[in-house]
C-alpha cells in the first residue's frame, strides 16, 4: 500500500480524526497481543548474538540497506553472519513451513520477498514466520551472528541488540497509530525496546525533533544516510531518466535522482512490495524508448521483476553513508563481548 498524506507529521486533518476511533481499536487489539506474547513465556535464545534491525513505522525507512550495511560491518574471518527474516511478500512467509535458506539463483521474491533476495547476495539468509526456527537453522548452519531484517515487534526470539530505524524526513508521521498514522505501536513503548535509534538522512526541524524525542528516552543516536553508489550515480549524470519505484517513499528515490542531476523525464511510483506485471513494465520500456531516455529502479524492485522484464532496465544502487560510525562500532562490540558466540 501506498502511504497515505495525512500519515505525515503536519497532515493529520481529518481524515485522521475520522479514523482515530480504529487506531483506539488497532491499540487496545496490539497491546493485548503484545502483553500476551510476552507473559506467554520468555523469549527462546539461541547459542549466538542476536542483533535486530527494525522500525516502528510502517513503510520504508531505510531497515534493509541498514541491516545489509551492519551485516557487512559483523562479517569478517572466523565469524560467519547469517540474515533471518520473515520474507514478506513471499510464499514461504505465508505457510507455516519449516524454515528456508534463500537461494538468489533459484528462488524469486514472489517466494521468499525481496528483501530476503537483497540480503542473500551478502550473506546466508533464512526465510520464515517462526523466528526461533530460523534462528536454530541458521546456528546449524553454522551462523556466528544473526542479524535480523525486520522482527522489532515479535518477541519470540531473544534479541541481544536492537537498532530501531527512523526515516530522518518522516519521522513518527503524524504520531498515530494504524490506521489514522503509520505506527504500528505507540513510540514510547517502540522506543523503550531499542538499543539505540538510526535516524536516516533529513535535516532541519524534523530531523532535530527526532533526534530530541529519543534522546529523552535515553537512547543512543547513530546518524546516517542512504548514499548512490558513486560509480553508478556518475554514469547518470545528465542522462534522460524514466524512474519507476515501489518502495515505502518512490519521492525519496525520484528525489535523490534529482540531486544526482539526472534529466529525470518521468517518474512512476506504485505501492510497497508491488508484484509488477508485464503490460506495466512494457508501458515504461515504451514510454522510455519514446523519450529516448534510460529506464531506471531500486535494487529492491529489480528483486521483482522477472529476467524478461529486467532486460532493458537499469539500477541504481545504494549504501549507508554512517556520520557517527565509531558511535555504532562501539556499541556494536560491546553488545559482542557481553555475549561470546558460541557460548
Amino acid at each position: 500500500m501506498k502511504a497515505p498524506g495525512f500519515w505525515r507529521r503536519d497532515k493529520g486533518g481529518i481524515e485522521a480524526l475520522a479514523l482515530a476511533p480504529l487506531s483506539l481499536l488497532y491499540g487496545a487489539i496490539s497491546g493485548a497481543i503484545s502483553m500476551a506474547r510476552h507473559t506467554a513465556g520468555k523469549p527462546r535464545s539461541v547459542s549466538v548474538p542476536v542483533i535486530c534491525v527494525g522500525n516502528i513505522v510502517a513503510g520504508g525507512a531505510g531497515k534493509t540497506p541498514v541491516a545489509l550495511a551492519i551485516g557487512e560491518k559483523l562479517a569478517g574471518p572466523g565469524r560467519a553472519v547469517h540474515f533471518l527474516t520473515r520474507g514478506y511478500g513471499g510464499s514461504v512467509s505465508r505457510r507455516k513451513s519449516a524454515p528456508l535458506r534463500v537461494s538468489p539463483a533459484s528462488h524469486t521474491a514472489a517466494e521468499v520477498g525481496d528483501e530476503a533476495l537483497l540480503l542473500a547476495r551478502l550473506a546466508p539468509t533464512w526465510v520464515g514466520g517462526d523466528r526461533v526456527a530460523a534462528a536454530r537453522a541458521a546456528v546449524a548452519a553454522g551462523a556466528e551472528i544473526i542479524v535480523m531484517d525486520d522482527g522489532y515487534q515479535n518477541p519470540g526470539l531473544e534479541k541481544d541488540f536492537s537498532l530501531l530505524v527512523v526515516d530522518g524526513d518522516y519521522g513518527f508521521g503524524n504520531g498515530r497509530l494504524l490506521p489514522a498514522g503509520p505506527n504500528r505501536e505507540p513510540v514510547e513503548r517502540g522506543l523503550g525496546r531499542a538499543g539505540a535509534v538510526m535516524v536516516i538522512g533529513g535535516g532541519g526541524r524534523t530531523r532535530a525533533d527526532i533526534i530530541e524525542t529519543v534522546q529523552k528516552a535515553g537512547k543512543a543516536v547513530i546518524l546516517g544516510r542512504l548514499a548512490p553508489d558513486r560509480k553508478a550515480a556518475a554514469e547518470l549524470h545528465s542522462q534522460k531518466i524514466i524512474a519507476f519505484a515501489g518502495i515505502g517513499r518512490p519521492e525519496k528515490f525520484f528525489e535523490t535522482l534529482v540531486r544526482l542531476n539526472v534529466k529525470l523525464m518521468a517518474a512512476r511510483a506504485f505501492a510497497d512490495h508491488h508484484p509488477f506485471t508485464d503490460s506495466e513494465i512494457e508501458t515504461l520500456k515504451s514510454l522510455a524508448a519514446r523519450k529516448s531516455a534510460k529506464l531506471l529502479t531500486t535494487e529492491k524492485d529489480y528483486q521483482r521483476l522477472t529476467s524478461a522484464q529486467r532486460i532493458g532496465i537499469d539500477v541504481l544502487p545504494v549504501g549507508v553513508a554512517w556520520e557517527n560510525e565509531n558511535d555504532l562500532d562501539r556499541i556494536l562490540t560491546e553488545v559482542l563481548s557481553d555475549r561470546p558466540s558460541n557460548d
